[in-house]
């Protein structure tokens, strides 16, 4: 897939958004796809963001050639083991066992980290959960880079038949609420997964549950519930400003 950018052997390094799903064609055709969601979000890195997609055969980086990875939403489940995605949870791992770059995994992405680094994902016990929902920080998160400045509650964007059921050994959880225990965590000192989505404004989510309304049991609710979620959006800028700061210090000194 042609990426916002292709180059990959040059400071800074691209910051990589791997692509594994895409949205509703009524949604794509208006404001874009999840890629364009999450570069929005993340701001201005101050360097170049790569788009790669895995299902369509794209080559998977190594550690040293990007500075850190945003792995998208999909339509797709965890569940169903298929090779694109069997493949991106491997590259997942190695590249979370070497610990070189920052990674963040949204929704599927969230799912995939947990699946890949030991945890289980599959469908959720009871349902799927949509619309604008409260979620609760942990007190863990109070000394979490990411989600520090966040407050104890906020709102978020959600949208999932499947979760995380089972976390990674040693992660450390650091939302959730009543219907999903499971709405972020952390590995290691630079992988974060969140079931939430902080790319998505009001019209995506609006967008969602129209397209999903025969699956509700009351829409009209739901949809009127639709809220700002200004913090759980801020994550995306906090994201790139770590890998900023990370690859700022890893990179090699000029002469």
């Amino acid at each position: 897939m042609a990426g916002m950018q292709d180059a990959t052997n040059s400071y800074p390094r691209p910051l990589l958004i791997l692509k594994t799903g895409d949205t509703f064609d009524s949604l794509r055709t208006v404001q874009g796809d999840f890629e364009h969601w999450i570069a929005d979000g993340l701001g201005e890195p101050g360097w170049p963001v790569l788009v790669l997609d895995p299902r369509q055969g794209d080559a998977l980086p190594a550690p040293a050639e990007i500075s850190g990875v945003v792995v998208t939403g999909s339509h797709a489940m965890v569940s169903h083991r298929e090779p694109w995605s069997e493949r991106v949870a491997e590259w997942l791992a190695e590249l979370v066992e070497q610990d070189q770059v920052p990674v963040l995994g949204i929704c599927y992405g969230h799912q995939l980290l947990a699946h890949a680094l030991g945890g289980e994902a599959g469908d959720h016990p009871v349902a799927m959960e949509i619309g604008t929902v409260d979620v609760q920080a942990t007190q863990a998160a109070r000394q979490d880079p990411l989600f520090q400045s966040l407050p104890a509650q906020f709102p978020a964007h959600v949208v999932h038949r499947q979760s995380a059921l089972k976390l990674p050994p040693g992660a450390v959880r650091l939302a959730g609420n009543s219907f999903e225990p499971h709405q972020a965590f952390r590995v290691g000192a630079q992988t974060w997964g969140v079931q939430f989505h902080p790319e998505f404004d009001e019209n995506a989510m609006r967008g969602y549950i129209d397209r999903l309304a025969p699956d509700l049991q009351d829409p009209a609710a739901v949809r009127e519930a639709v809220r700002p979620t200004p913090e759980a959006s801020s994550l995306l800028q906090r994201f790139a400003r770590i890998v900023a700061q990370r690859a700022t210090a890893a990179a090699p000194a000029l002469t």
